[in-house]
């Protein structure tokens, strides 16, 4: 008999690192909770080479879901507060991570507000195989079924067959084009190389609007039973 868990797996699995994230300190008061497009412009003008790089992304800034009775606005005009704990990420090519490390120290505006990144630190990729995305660009977002199988076709394109996912809330992003529809997405149940290979590629369009990226986590049942409860 040959038996081999998953945890097994994960400590045999080395992660690649031609691609990976870039985390900086984030000393800034507060943003709009929709500076998708604005912190992108921001950030290209910082570092322009980005719209060449067809695996960089740029993660939307998060404050925290809740905490000492506060939750995190959703209306669409809302305004974010910032901790010292708030963290950007840029998704890169392992050979830009210097070149990005250039933002450190440098002063942003993003809508008006004054940001400035500090201390980058670099993280691998995750081999958990239970990850999220918060933006999937789709043109359908109010129905779930439809955009759970229009997700599960753009997966079937990169050759995954998934087998477990679940649809969050529905965000809209502006832009100068116009409204930009997305729906949070979490899938399960993957191969650890699938799953590195939706880190690394991501899912749909607008990387640099922090769409199509994913994030580990810890999985898909405790979200259920948590809805359940």
């Amino acid at each position: 008999m040959f038996w081999q868990d998953q945890d097994e797996q994960k400590q045999q699995f080395v992660v690649p690192d031609d691609i990976v994230d870039l985390s900086f300190k984030v000393q800034c008061k507060q943003l709009p909770l929709d500076h998708a497009y604005e912190l992108s412009q921001a950030i290209q003008q910082k570092l322009p080479w980005m719209v060449d790089e067809p695996q960089a992304g740029i993660h939307l800034i998060h404050g925290a879901e809740s905490g000492n009775g506060w939750i995190r606005p959703e209306e669409p005009d809302a305004i974010l507060s910032l901790s010292r704990r708030t963290r950007f990420m840029l998704r890169l090519p392992n050979y830009r991570v210097d070149d990005a490390k250039q933002l450190e120290g440098q002063l942003l505006n993003v809508s008006g507000n004054e940001l400035v990144l500090s201390a980058p630190h670099q993280k691998s990729l995750s081999t958990l195989t239970t990850i999220f995305s918060r933006y999937l660009a789709t043109d359908q977002v109010d129905d779930e079924e439809v955009f759970l199988n229009q997700a599960a076709e753009l997966l079937n394109e990169q050759g995954i067959k998934v087998k477990k996912m679940m649809s969050g809330r529905a965000h809209v992003l502006t832009t100068p084009d116009g409204e930009l529809q997305t729906r949070s997405l979490m899938i399960d149940g993957l191969e650890i190389e699938e799953s590195i290979f939706l880190q690394q590629h991501g899912l749909g369009d607008g990387r640099l609007l922090g769409c199509g990226l994913f994030l580990p986590h810890k999985g898909i049942d405790a979200v259920g039973q948590a809805q359940e409860n």
